[in-house]
């Protein structure tokens, strides 16, 4: 057996200055083993078949040497996590000013609080409808400071249960602004987190709805103090409009139908069915034009009314319910019934028409000199086909 020793394996070493490695050079490696503890270089000499095993070796940037050492060799990648940590703050820190401006250039008034509830967002938007500048509503407590008084503990709920996770959707409360006028917003209240998930705020992306509402006010009055009886329900048939018209004639007062179910509560049983089915059309978007049927007064007077039956919807253009304007006929009705009884009661032969020729009147007086009673000769052609 020869005693030759065995040509030794070059080392396959690699060195780590970040997230990637790079391949030692001899002055690298050169530099690292005159550095490294006696032992690992003492190992290096070592002869042994394990030799052509790969050993990664880890440069240690706190004592500028390379190192294999387990501890140390942990410490390093809880130093790379924390970088890890870091470096995803500060892409989250470059992205804030993007954001930012997003926020600032929309047409929809954003503001946001801390977890006390201080204004730390407010975009121009806000600035332009509320009238104050952003350092004069910067670290002031929103409620307190802006909100109306009678307001501030349900909007004051809102930002708590944001807080927590909660978050509202189409919240309307008033904003009071510099010039000490009151705006109706529409809030969406949102709770804002930091990278960890953390909440640490609150931001409300409102709308400003104050014409919206002023122009609801005034349908609200024109239809009050309409001359004709005006009612309103939702999809559920429950009254939610009655006007002043409405009380006058049926004697309810607003107070007394409100919520009630107009078929049940209101219409004579005999016509509960034909109502409730004209209600179900307008609900599904088929609305019906002078329908007549009676309503039943306080005083248990039956009323006969012409109806127009109109369905309502929202903003978005979902069915919310049906609106009717009536006109009270009981005296017209009450006059025809009674044309109707002069005619039959008459001393003389009083016969009518339609359009079409078909016989529509036939008085006393006629079936008696004729022969033919009002069932024979009713809806027929013509008198000459008798």
């Amino acid at each position: 057996m020869s005693n030759t020793k065995k040509p030794k394996k070059e080392r396959r070493s690699f060195v780590s200055d970040g997230p990637s490695y790079r391949r030692l050079g001899a002055a690298d490696k050169k530099s690292s083993y005159d550095d490294l503890d006696p032992i690992l270089k003492n190992n290096d000499d070592d002869d042994d078949d394990d030799d052509d095993v790969p050993s990664i070796i880890i440069w240690d940037p706190v004592s500028n040497n390379s190192t294999t050492d387990p501890d140390i060799l942990q410490k390093r990648s809880a130093h790379r996590r924390e970088q890890s940590l870091i470096e995803g703050d500060l892409i989250d820190s470059n992205l804030e000013p993007h954001y930012s401006n997003l926020i600032d250039s929309a047409n929809a008034p954003i503001f946001g609080v801390d977890s006390e509830g201080r204004v730390n967002v407010w975009n121009k938007c806000a600035m332009r409808i509320v009238g104050y500048t952003p350092d004069e509503v910067m670290g002031k407590n929103l409620v307190k400071e802006f909100i109306t008084r009678d307001y501030q503990a349900s909007v004051g709920m809102v930002i708590d249960r944001a807080l927590r996770g909660d978050e509202t959707a189409n919240y309307e409360f008033p904003l009071m602004t510099k010039e000490g006028a009151r705006i109706e917003i529409l809030l969406n209240a949102t709770a804002r987190r930091n990278p960890s998930g953390e909440i640490i705020g609150v931001v409300g992306i409102g709308q400003d709805i104050t014409g919206r509402i002023a122009q609801e006010r005034e349908y609200t009055r024109l239809i009050d103090t309409a001359n004709a009886p005006i009612f309103g329900v939702d999809t559920n048939g429950r009254v939610n409009i009655w006007n002043q018209c409405a009380i006058q004639l049926v004697g309810y007062s607003t107070e007394e139908v409100m919520g009630k179910n107009l078929v049940q509560e209101f219409i004579t049983d005999d016509f509960k069915t034909a109502v409730q089915a004209v209600l179900d059309e307008a609900l599904h978007g088929e609305e019906t034009a002078n329908f007549e049927f009676p309503l039943m007064t306080k005083a248990g007077v039956r009323l006969d009314v012409l109806l127009n039956a109109t369905t309502r919807r929202d903003e978005q253009g979902n069915v919310i319910g049906v609106v009717g304007i009536g006109q009270d006929i009981t005296g017209r009705l009450a006059q025809e019934r009674e044309y109707t009884r002069l005619i039959d009661l008459a001393n003389a032969p009083i016969f009518g028409v339609d359009t079409h020729g078909r016989v529509n009147v036939w008085n006393q007086c006629a079936m008696r000199l004729v022969g033919y009673s009002s069932d024979e000769v009713m809806d027929t052609p013509s008198l000459r086909s008798s």
